[in-house]
Parts: C-alpha cells; structure tokens; sequence
C-alpha cells in the first residue's frame, strides 16, 4: 500500500481551518509543524498556540483523494506553496527505532534500544524504546539528569522522579543501586510506561507509581529528580523541600539558561550549595535542602 502526502506552507487561511478543510477532503490525518525554528515554551494551561510560519502535512491512503485536495488548494489558496509526495507503506514503529542507536551517558550508563545488543554489558544498561511516554535520553534535559545520576552515589536511598515521563530517571537510579523509587506524574499513560518499562528492566518490585496529589505524606527522600520546566519547578520548590529528608538534594531539568535566575530566587529560601550544568542552552540545577 502507498501513502500521498501534501506538505503546505506560507498558507493565507489559519492552519487549524485549512485542517478542518482538509478532514473534509478525506486526509486520514494532519499535523503541523514548526517552519521556521521558532520553538513554543510554556504555554498557557489550556492554550494550543501554533507558530507564526506553521508547515501543515496532509496524509492521504488514496491517490484521487490526494489530487482532489491538491487541485482544491491551487485554486482556492493560489499563494500557498505545496509539495506531494508518495511513500510506501512500512512498519513505522521498525522505521522510528532503525534511528534510535545505543547512547551513553556519563562514564558507564548507557540506554538502548530492543533493536541492539548493549554495546558494553559490564555497564549499566537501561533498556527502553521510544514510545508514546516522554523519556528516551534524546534530549539535553534528560541527558543532564542521566549525566548526574551516572556520578552519584544512590545506594540504598529514596529517590522521587516527578515528572516521570517514561520512567528512565527513576529506572536509572534503581539500576544505580537506588532502594526505592516513587515516579510522579499527573498523565495516567506516564505511570503505566513507568510500570511497563521498570518490569522490563526487572526493577518493578522497586518503583512505585503516583498521582501528584496522591504521595504519601510522610515520605521522606534522598533525592528528587525533576525534569519537567521552569514554571512548575518555580511553584513546587516548597513541596520539594517538604519531600527532602534534612540535607537532600533536587536534581532539577528543564530550565532554559536564562531562566536560571528566578529558578535560584524561589529555591535559596529552602536549599543551599546550588550547583549549576549547562548543556546547549539548558541547564541543571543542583542543591541540598537547608
């Protein structure tokens, strides 16, 4: 089976009724991307803002249907720059993890994917594939936890991973010697690739899954892994130290360079010794409760 795909930019019409029109036209789906690097940070709850230049792609399983829409778009929107293009069919799932290669992180703590053998399997290998649950490693935010997690000393200590994503921080630690990890996060999906990838890497007897407002109340960690982004880190600095046994440390992710300042600002009240990594426009934080 092959696929037809029309690619529009520099439209006139608002993206998201060009997509309603092409849903009309019988587009088995549309997508919108970013046309000119110009990246969304923290939008409003609720909002779903789109970029000032938007790239719409509109996937077709039918040849005639494809062309109808393309004839459709040249007469009605002449200025609108389109593309088609055709494609074979193909296991995407096996596509996607055919670029997913083995990476390392700090000195012996390496992710890999199901598709390759651990490249060093005297290291700490964590086992994980990309999915629908943020969290493969990919990213410098995640990448600067896993960094840090790879140097620490974790043995025998509770650690809380809010945020959890896919689990990869919480499954790092406890492959790191970690005695128990609470994963935190407020999507249902998030909690159940948490699950699914600890009983992969067989430390689901160690991972406990949580709703935010559902912690225990008397927990007491070692450390707390966050790599979520600046406004929720901001508003959550007190209940991080609340969380924090006397002389624990949060691990903090997700912040842009420039917003190190007001990340210092709402957690110096709680903790002290900041330890500040950047890493190609973002940062970890690093401080010890107070």
């Amino acid at each position: 089976m092959s696929w037809w795909q029309l690619h529009i930019t520099q439209s006139p019409i608002d993206p998201e009724k060009l997509s309603d029109q092409l849903s009309e036209l019988k587009a088995v789906s549309v997508s919108f991307e970013d046309a000119a690097d110009e990246p969304i940070l923290e939008p409003e709850l609720g909002t779903m803002p789109l970029w000032q230049q938007t790239k719409i792609s509109a996937l077709f399983n039918n040849e005639s249907n494809c062309q109808t829409a393309l004839n459709y778009l040249q007469q009605h929107f002449p200025s609108a720059h389109v593309v088609m293009e055709t494609f074979a069919d193909q296991v995407w799932e096996r596509a996607w993890m055919d670029h997913f290669q083995p990476m390392r992180f700090g000195k012996r703590t390496w992710v890999c994917p199901s598709t390759h053998e651990p490249p060093d399997k005297t290291a700490v290998n964590l086992l994980l594939d990309p999915g629908l649950a943020f969290g493969t490693g990919t990213h410098p935010t995640t990448a600067l936890c896993l960094e840090w997690i790879d140097g620490a000393e974790l043995k025998d200590k509770i650690v809380v991973d809010y945020g959890a994503g896919s689990g990869i921080l919480g499954i790092a630690a406890l492959l790191h010697g970690a005695a128990h990890v609470y994963a935190v996060d407020h999507d249902e999906q998030a909690l159940q690739a948490s699950r699914d990838n600890a009983l992969r890497n067989q430390v689901n007897d160690h991972l406990s899954v949580f709703l935010p407002n559902a912690l225990p109340k008397t927990l007491q960690a070692d450390f707390i892994l966050a790599n979520i982004l600046a406004t929720p880190l901001i508003k959550l600095a007190p209940e991080f130290a609340r969380l924090l046994k006397p002389r624990g440390q949060v691990v903090l992710s997700g912040i842009l360079v420039e917003q190190k300042d007001a990340i210092l600002q709402a957690y110096q009240p709680f903790f002290t010794h900041f330890v500040t990594t950047p890493q190609t426009g973002w940062l970890r934080v690093v401080a010890s409760k107070i």
